[in-house]
């Protein structure tokens, strides 16, 4: 795992639009369903991985579908972090302070998807790529 900001500046604007506007489209769609039937239906919506696809093609485009599949092998973990926000935040979010139970949910998210994260890699899951230098 690692972070690289000048990733950034090299990403073409089409693509950063691309991601962006899907996750702002969902957004908003997220926001009419609230009005329509309720916040509750309409947080369902906010968790909506559309941007997950955006994502995947262009980085199988830009890296390679290893790097692609990789990205998607950590969508899972995260998924599963996000649920637990979510119930998480659901339930403190009632009896405590937001920025308590925004608290804890958070720290659920990142202990649930990264132990996740960690079960998989010890069961094996992920280690079958080839590197490019073998392929």
């Amino acid at each position: 795992m690692r972070v690289d900001l000048r990733a950034v500046a090299r990403t073409p604007r089409k693509d950063l639009l691309l991601r962006f506007g899907l996750g702002a489209g969902v957004s908003l769609l997220a926001a009419v369903v609230s009005r329509l039937f309720g916040s509750f239906v309409g947080g369902v919506f906010l968790a909506f991985p559309a941007i997950l696809l955006a994502s995947l093609t262009l980085v199988a485009e830009e890296e390679g579908l290893m790097s692609a599949r990789d990205d998607a092998r950590g969508a899972a973990p995260g998924t599963l972090g996000l649920l637990v926000f979510a119930i998480v935040a659901a339930v403190l979010l009632r009896q405590h302070a937001a920025w308590l139970a925004l608290g804890a949910a958070t720290a659920a998210w990142a202990v649930v998807s990264l132990g996740a994260y960690a079960v998989a890699r010890a069961a094996g899951h992920g280690g079958d790529e080839r590197s490019p230098a073998d392929a």
